[in-house]
């Protein structure tokens, strides 16, 4: 009976708990990783990640083609406090050349920076 309720507890959730359970592992705090505490992990992050999407779809220029685009996420990380963790790992996409200028900059002034404005135009024609 356990077993059958483990089974269609595990239906609940979209993410492989294998994969999570790993994760988990791989912290140096974790030595045993509970059924209960695998599953609500599990399921407050596939919760987070819809939200973040549909945030990110409705404050975003993606839904005028109806497509959640990465602009849309990195813009989201960028503006919204809740999401302002997420800053380092949905960087706003810069081009290249613009990318070659500012580390040309940043030899001359031992600082990266500047305006990134005009670059999300850019970024949607990719």
């Amino acid at each position: 009976a356990e077993m059958a309720a483990r089974l269609s507890e595990n239906r609940l959730v979209s993410l492989p708990l294998s994969r999570i359970r790993v994760i988990m592992k791989s912290s140096p705090e974790v030595s045993s990783i509970n059924q209960d505490a695998l599953f609500l992990t599990a399921k407050a992050t596939e919760l987070f990640v819809q939200y973040l999407a549909s945030y990110s779809y409705k404050h975003g220029r993606g839904k005028e083609k109806n497509a959640l685009t990465y602009t849309d996420l990195s813009h989201t990380a960028e503006e919204c406090e809740t999401f302002q963790f997420l800053a380092d790992i949905l960087p706003k996409k810069i081009l290249a050349s613009k990318y070659l200028k500012m580390l040309e900059k940043e030899k001359r002034d031992g600082e990266v920076g500047g305006d990134d404005e005009e670059e999300e135009e850019e970024d949607e024609a990719e």
